[in-house]
This record gives C-alpha cells, structure tokens and sequence, in this order.
C-alpha cells in the first residue's frame, strides 16, 4: 500500500499538472473582429483580427465596425480583454481604408478611461495618418480636457507610433512575439503579414496578399493560418481589367488551396472574401476541392 503522503503529493502534483495543462490549452484565442472587403456588407465588418493571451489583445487591422465587433466580444462573450479601453497593442498589414476606418474609433473611444496609450506598429504613412486623426479629433480633445472632468492624461487618445518601411521586424511582449513579414499586395508596399507565437498556439494573419513565398515560410506548420480569398467563380465574372487587379493583389481560391497544402496548417480560416457575384460559400467550396484539411469560413466575432 503507497505511503499516504507519497499519494497525496503524487495527486497534488498531477492536480496542478492537469490545472497548468487546461490552462495553456485555453489561453490563445483567435477572435474574428472583422471578415469584410471594401464592398458594403451588412453582415461583415471590415477586416480586424484579434489573438488574445493571458488577458492581453493582440489586434491586426481596425477596419470599419471592428471597435463595435470589440466591444461585443468583450461584453457578450466574455473576451474582456477587447474592451476598447484594455487594448493596448494594434498592428496594421497595410493602409487601404477598408482595413484602418475603425482607427480613429479605437483610440478615442473612452480615451479619458485609459490607464495605458494604445501602441501601434505599421507600413509607412502611418505617422502621417495618426497626426490626421489627431486633427481630426482636436475640438473633441480640446472641449473634454478644458471641462470639468477629472482627466488624469489629457494625452490619453494618442497612440504611440512605430512605423517600417519593410518587414523584418519583431515585437515581443512576454511570452508573446509577433513577427512582420512582407507579403505581395500588388503594387501597395509595404504591405506586412504577420505572425503570432504564445506558449500554445502559432497563428498567421496573411494581409492582403497575392501568392507569397514568404508567407508560405512563415505559416509552414501554424496551428491556425488566417487567409484573405477571392473566390474563381467571382472573379470570372469581373470585367479583364479588374480581374488583372485582383490576380496581382489577392488569393484566388485554388491558389489558396495549394498554399495550404504547402503549408498544412492545423486550421485554416478563410476571410476577407471576395466573392461578387458568386454566393459567398462557393468560396469555401473551392478552397476545400485543393485542400482535404480543416478549413472554415469565417464569419464576424468567430472565435478559435
């Protein structure tokens, strides 16, 4: 018979084993803010991404309904961590309206409320585009500071900019680090994926991207590969100009196929689909022909 102590320490260590395991399985989600294009859809916000670690949000693109899909999240489904005022880290693949319309939103949204200034890495011209937003929200600004309310920083809804004019580089925040690469947005450049690693989970966020080699190395063996599209059967339907535009600056279907294939990630997640005049599953239904693996289609406010 096991000495009594031997037992209770060898079921204290498995205990708190088993607890540490749960917890590493849990910690990393893939929150889908924002799957829309730049065609009006009532139903997508544009393109916003967020993976959350250990209470902290890593967010990658702010386009246009993302802070509203944020704020959802954080009071709906219990992503604390995307209340507008607890973000504290933005990371933007390029600069087309569609992906940073929600820009001025984010930091402004209850800025008098924030302990941290949100930072925020970006291509070039993102300096540029902060010093507008400033402009843009100076009377706001002006008016709350010179008011009675008690604001600690009057300098809360600023960001705190970082700015490359190529990818290469890496940020790291304890246990998290994310890495900029540079990916194929036809002539817009630069133009930065991304990818995330945290003790349990490596995710790739594409961008906007035509097929790139350095993407395939970056996302070889990711557990969740996050995937811009455009669908083969809408894009036939475009006139030769615009399908020229498209081929060079974004994913066909079964091009995205074979780079899963290539890539073999444990999970691939469609977005930012283009689709036209096709129905927007056809999409799903292409990629899947290519790729035998475990693909979705994204819809706002996922979560993985």
């Amino acid at each position: 018979m096991m000495n009594p102590m031997k037992l209770f320490s060898r079921l204290a260590c498995v205990g708190l084993f088993g607890m540490a395991a749960a917890s590493v399985q849990a910690e990393t989600q893939v929150v889908m803010l924002g799957t829309g294009t730049p065609v009006p859809d009532a139903d997508h916000s544009g393109p916003a991404t967020a993976v959350v670690y250990n209470g902290q949000a890593y967010v990658f693109d702010i386009g246009p309904g993302a802070v509203r899909s944020a704020i959802i999240a954080a009071q709906k489904k219990g992503v604390e961590a995307l209340y507008p005022t607890k973000i504290k880290h933005l990371f933007l693949t390029h600069l087309h309206s569609d992906h940073i319309l929600d820009y001025p939103e984010l930091a402004s949204t209850y800025w008098w409320r924030r302990s941290d200034k949100i930072s925020v890495w970006g291509p070039t011209g993102l300096n540029e585009m902060t010093q507008g937003y400033y402009a843009m929200v100076k009377r706001d600004t002006d008016l709350r500071v010179n008011s009675r309310s008690p604001i600690k920083d009057p300098t809360g809804y600023q960001y705190l900019t970082h700015e490359y004019a190529q990818g290469g580089w890496t940020v790291k925040d304890g246990d998290v680090t994310i890495e900029a690469f540079d990916i194929e947005h036809g002539k817009i450049t630069p133009a930065f994926g991304y990818r995330i690693t945290t003790p349990d989970k490596t995710i790739v966020i594409s961008g906007d991207t035509s097929y790139s080699e350095k993407l395939v190395e970056m996302a070889k063996g990711a557990d969740i590969l996050v995937h811009e599209v455009i669908c083969d059967e809408g894009l036939a339907g475009l006139s030769e100009g615009w399908q020229a535009y498209h081929s060079a600056a974004h994913t066909r279907s079964s091009v995205l196929g074979r780079i899963a294939n290539e890539t073999k990630p444990g999970l691939l997640v469609l977005t930012h689909v283009l689709h036209y005049g096709a129905p927007r599953e056809k999409t799903l239904e292409e990629v899947k022909a290519v790729f035998n693996g475990n693909v979705v289609l994204a819809e706002d406010l996922d979560i993985y």
